[in-house]
């Protein structure tokens, strides 16, 4: 188990002490309050039906659908950039990295929207916190929803407990529906486990400091296995770019 933060002094202190925090949904809308209304939280979560299906999977499955944007944060501000693929080194993503792959963008009026540049903004001032040197920084967004049907559960990290290559990352649930599991576990670099909790509500959170910890979720499976069963998360990742090049 973990103990949630419910104020953005103790989320900087669990993040810098043990190299995460867990908020749970309320809490994290407060923490969102002073970058904008989520004013189009309905559209917003709603765009998670129209994602495409992820046909890079190296294990053939064909449980992941999702979107991706880039954009750039500095101290004026964030814009989105040019779409380009998303690219994770083998050492990172064993099961898929070495390629370039190239998802759907998220839509327009989403990667525009108050809901999803709340949550940026909010990130661009909690990790520049954390890290108060970083001038520029390469931010990616992902729109991730994992299937479970009868007899093939999703899994939401099918490569394992991993770190993904960035400085930080948000993970953040937008819905949840009819599933089992999908607890998030926490881990030292040495393997050992700093903590364990489960995505349940709308805007429950996860941040990490990639470079001192791994994080993996557990497979979902479907409760009513006539009904549709998904998980939906938005995770945003923060690289620190060099400015020197």
């Amino acid at each position: 188990m973990s103990t949630t933060v419910t104020t953005n002094r103790a989320l900087l202190s669990s993040v810098e002490t043990n190299g995460y925090a867990f908020v749970e949904g309320a809490a994290m809308r407060e923490l969102l309050a002073p970058f904008g209304p989520l004013a189009d939280w309905d559209a917003f979560s709603r765009s998670w039906d129209r994602l495409e299906l992820d046909t890079y999977m190296a294990d053939g499955g064909r449980y992941r659908r999702r979107r991706h944007a880039t954009y750039v944060a500095t101290s004026r501000g964030i814009a989105r950039a040019a779409h380009t693929p998303h690219y994770q080194a083998v050492d990172y993503n064993p099961l898929n990295g070495g390629v370039a792959r190239w998802f759907e963008p998220i839509e327009d009026t989403i990667g525009s929207g108050p809901t999803l540049h709340a949550v940026l903004d909010y990130c661009a001032a909690t990790f520049g916190t954390l890290s108060p040197s970083t001038r520029e920084w390469h931010v990616e967004a992902h729109q991730f929803r994992i299937e479970a049907r009868a007899g093939a559960a999703g899994r939401p990290t099918p490569e394992g407990l991993h770190r993904d290559g960035v400085d930080y990352v948000l993970v953040l649930l937008v819905n949840r529906r009819n599933i089992a599991s999908g607890v998030t576990g926490i881990h030292s670099l040495e393997g050992r486990t700093l903590g364990r909790f489960t995505l349940t509500d709308p805007l429950d959170a996860a941040i990490v400091d990639d470079h001192r910890v791994a994080h993996g979720v557990t497979a979902v499976e479907p409760i009513d296995p006539s009904q549709p069963a998904y998980r939906d998360v938005l995770v945003v990742t923060f690289r620190a770019q060099d400015l020197r090049t």
